[in-house]
């Protein structure tokens, strides 16, 4: 009967919270002992999934909640999206990804590896509760330095942020860069007048003139 009832509150908890519970908490709550939290969740999870319902229970963030079974996706992106203007431009994607990955962060490193002003970008990360003040430089200056929340970690339905994807994984392989290079090198110009005929050599010249 214990049980039951335990799991009715855990349930009753977890509907209501509009954010990852850890297991502590919930043990607290219940005065019982978090390994029998833990279980009570997992055999939840089976539940849930073994009887095919549109909302599943996850540990994520450090926590557990309710949120809707991937499968339906389609469906709630069709609800929730509908009519609304709310998602990230790419520049706020590009900079929330560089603090993921390069946390803790100050705004002027930001702005160094973007090479553009960053400070609109970050109150709006802000304000969306993606990034948050982490502590402060101690070099000249104690530049503010930022990093993801727990927010963050939700929406990508992760536990911790070393459970990203290998940074490698999105950085071209050496065969790419090399091109690049080769392409950008003083000396394909010359490469390229040399191989064009005559009476277009002058034309290219003068091209690459007027574009500098």
């Amino acid at each position: 009967m214990q049980t039951e009832e335990s799991r009715k509150a855990i349930e009753a908890i977890l509907l209501v919270s509009d954010i990852p519970i850890d297991a502590s908490l919930l043990a607290q709550l219940l005065e019982i002992p978090k390994t029998e939290v833990e279980k009570i969740c997992t055999q939840l999870m089976q539940e849930y999934k073994k009887d095919h319902r549109g909302f599943v229970l996850v540990n994520v963030a450090g926590g557990y909640r309710y949120q809707t079974d991937p499968t339906m996706a389609p469906y709630v992106e069709r609800f929730v999206l509908e009519g609304q203007n709310s998602r990230l431009s790419s520049a706020a994607l590009e900079t929330l990804a560089i603090i993921a990955y390069k946390q803790p962060i100050s705004r002027m490193q930001i702005s160094a590896i973007r090479g553009v002003n960053v400070d609109a970008v970050i109150r709006t990360l802000q304000q969306r509760g993606y990034i948050g003040e982490v502590g402060k430089d101690p070099g000249p200056g104690n530049a503010i330095l930022f990093g993801t929340t727990s927010l963050f970690l939700e929406r990508l339905g992760i536990n911790d942020i070393s459970d990203l994807p290998p940074l490698a994984n999105f950085v071209p392989g050496a065969d790419v860069v090399e091109a690049l290079e080769g392409g950008l090198r003083p000396d394909h110009v010359g490469e390229k007048l040399e191989s064009q005929p005559h009476d277009e050599v002058a034309i290219i010249a003068n091209d690459e003139t007027n574009s500098d």
